[in-house]
Order: C-alpha cells, then structure tokens, then sequence
C-alpha cells in the first residue's frame, strides 16, 4: 500500500469510531468535506466501499468493519510503541485523556490536577464530563473514572476516594408544605427529583438500605434531569425531593440551604476509582497523573 494511504486509514478509523463525520472532523481539527473526500478517495483506491452513510448515521460496511478490527489496534500499537520511545526523554510530556462525570472532574480531579501541570509543561490533560458508561479502549480515553462497583474486572483500578456517602434532601420551603418522609413508602408520594441514565435512557432507581434491608425506589416528580448538578439546583430550588451523594449536598445542608432525611436509609456507594486496561503502556506522564488523583489517605 502507499505510504500517503496510512493517513487516509487513520481519517477512516476516527470516522467509524465516531460513527460521525462530525464528530470526526472536531476530533482531527479538519472539515467535514475533507475527510467525506480522504475517504471516498481510499475506498475508490481499494475499490470497495468501506462505509454506509446515511442522512442521520455512518456505519462501518462488511469490509470497513473488518479493517476496523484488524488494522486500527495495529496503528494503536504503533502509536503506543512511539509513545514509549518518547517517555524515554528527559521529561514526560504528551497527552492524558481522561472521562468522568462533571462533580469529579470539579471535586476530585482538577483540584489535584491543577496543582500539577505547571510543574511539567509538556503534560496536557483532555477531561471530557460524560455521565455514560464509556467503553475507554474505544472510546481512546487513557482513564475513566466510576464508582467502584462499575470497574470492569479487566481493568487496573486505582482508588481516588473514600466509599462515597448518598444522603436525600430537600428545601426548607419544599418541606414547609410536605411532609418530611421516613420512610422508603413515603417517597412514593413526594415529588421526587429523578435521574435519566446517560447509557440506557432508564430511568435510575435510588438505591436505599437499613440494616441489611435494601430497596430499589422507582420515585417520580415533576423533574427530571441528566446531570447530578441539575438535580442539586432543583432540590435548592424547592422543586422536590433528590437523591445526591455527599459531595454535591453536604455543604448545602450545612449553611442550611437543604435539609437531610431518612439517614438510616442512605448507603454509602464503593469509593470512586480511576481505572485503565491493563494492557496498556504505563508512560510517565500516565503515572504522573494517576499519583496526583490518587487517594492518599
């Protein structure tokens, strides 16, 4: 094959990883209409077609699944090896990807990261907030971060935090016309801030257990949301009732600007881990990341 060829597959993986020339093009810093041309161009080279395009999805055909599977984890391998000879220099340098949702990226990460990066010029971070199960090794993030009973078991896990508290909480004014619930079957009848699930589009149950007795609590209300951050101002806001870990509600109860109920009920999650495959290079600026998020307690 032609040497120009390889950049021209590359264009081709990002898209079928993407499943969008859009997304591709953002990712690679090119237009749409380049890379729509770098691809027809290689499928016109190879004289087959390598993707399905419609108006609204790009899927890889039989044949671009194939070279997807075979060819892309080579180019990754490649890029890997390189990427080691690099970490060979004086300082570490390159790129640490990193997924997590948007109050970890704000309570846990980027309070231990920020104090890093200054110390090592050559060292970026890209910290994507995204509340899905994100798949790291196609996705080509070098870190996710998830509670951790969410770890695959394939993965190196490294503890960031504490078992995580959850607590349920409203307003003062929410409850000046509710009646405070004690009970899992009280929250039945309250309105219930709820949680869409980012990977399924479920809704999520809120996990509840006292003494060994756990229930799954599928509550309604008039508010739904995505993010934990939404729920946190509907709650303050004195929409309804929401059920938040620690770090999102503490302060706010605190300074008196939510109220806890039902404490017996509210487990705690496994602590929060940032997890990577175990098959992959540990370059310096990775251990360098992973020591400064790390929990030191």
């Amino acid at each position: 094959m032609a040497r120009e060829n390889i950049n021209d597959i590359l264009v081709f993986i990002a898209v079928a990883r993407e499943r969008s020339f859009t997304r591709a093009a953002a990712k690679l810093g090119m237009t749409q209409s380049a890379l729509s041309h770098i691809v027809r161009s290689l499928e016109a080279r190879l004289g087959v077609r390598l993707l399905t395009r419609t108006t609204r999805s790009v899927s890889p055909t039989e044949a671009g699944e194939r070279l997807l599977l075979n060819v892309a984890p080579r180019i990754d391998e490649i890029e890997a090896e390189i990427a080691a000879v690099s970490d060979l220099g004086d300082k570490p340098a390159g790129t640490i990807r990193i997924t997590a949702i948007d109050n970890v990226i704000d309570n846990v990460l980027w309070p231990r990261l920020a104090p890093l990066l200054p110390q090592y010029p050559d060292l970026h971070v890209e910290i994507t907030a995204d509340y899905r199960m994100v798949d790291i090794a196609a996705d080509r993030y070098d870190i996710g971060v998830r509670y951790g009973d969410q770890v695959e078991k394939d993965m190196v896990a490294v503890r960031l935090t504490p078992d995580v508290q959850t607590m349920i909480v409203a307003s003062p004014a929410y409850f000046a016309w509710h009646a405070v619930p004690v009970s899992p079957q009280d929250l039945m009848k309250q309105n219930c801030i709820t949680l869409r699930l980012a990977s399924s589009g479920g809704i999520y149950a809120w996990e509840l257990e006292r003494e060994g007795q756990a229930q799954e609590l599928r509550v309604r209300g008039q508010a739904m949301f995505t993010t934990g951050y939404h729920m946190l101002n509907a709650a303050l806001s004195g929409c309804g009732i929401a059920y938040l870990t620690e770090d999102l509600a503490a302060s706010h109860v605190r300074e008196g600007r939510l109220v806890s109920v039902m404490q017996d009920w509210c487990p705690k999650f496994p602590g929060l881990h940032a997890y990577y495959p175990s098959r992959r290079h540990a370059s310096r600026a990775l251990a360098l990341v992973i020591d400064a998020i790390r929990h030191k307690g």
